[in-house]
């Protein structure tokens, strides 16, 4: 793996400008351009879909960065893959459902921000019912399946507007990109 495409999806809105997302994909950027080519995107600043298409042609792994918006995607974000992921580009009919994935050589990681705290993920009696931050985003998982790309490890932070701590966020961001991409 040596090239990768980092996604910023935030859509800002008055209580949540997007700050913390960008120094994120910012810093992600960053510490993964000491190793590997990067290519970036803010959904939010536009963008062309031949380019787009382009980019991930080229990338061998996609990151997405993400806030969680009512436990989806921001609207913006969701239109962008709407309009990015083409049929016979990034899939294609199957006889099985879902098998037509034709980005099969390609890895992605979710890196999310979150107002939820995390002790609400994986325990029972709260409010996620004892699932687990993978389970909840069970969803997005399976979109990138259907286009055939593998996960990796997703990064996540939590508590983002009640408790931020950004300088913890960014180490924790160093350690996972240091586990997934020995960097």
């Amino acid at each position: 793996m040596k090239n990768i495409l980092i996604i910023n999806g935030h859509e800002a809105y008055p209580h949540a400008r997007g700050r913390l997302n960008h120094t994120i994909f910012s810093a992600m950027a960053d510490k993964l351009d000491e190793k590997y080519n990067i290519k970036k995107t803010v959904v939010a600043d536009g963008y062309e879909i031949p380019e787009e298409h382009e980019k991930f042609k080229w990338a061998d792994a996609v990151i997405y960065q993400t806030a969680i918006y009512w436990f989806s995607l921001p609207a913006l974000f969701k239109k962008y893959i709407d309009e990015i992921y083409e049929y016979g580009l990034f899939y294609q009919g199957a006889a099985d459902y879902g098998r037509g994935g034709l980005f099969t050589d390609k890895k992605y990681m979710f890196s999310t921000t979150w107002n939820a705290p995390q002790d609400v993920f994986s325990k029972e009696g709260t409010f996620f019912e004892g699932k687990s931050l993978d389970e909840t985003l069970f969803h997005l998982y399976k979109m990138q399946e259907f286009v055939g790309m593998k996960p990796l490890k997703t990064f996540s932070v939590h508590d983002v507007i009640s408790n931020p701590n950004v300088d913890q966020y960014i180490k924790d961001l160093h350690v996972h990109l240091k586990e997934v991409f020995s960097i």
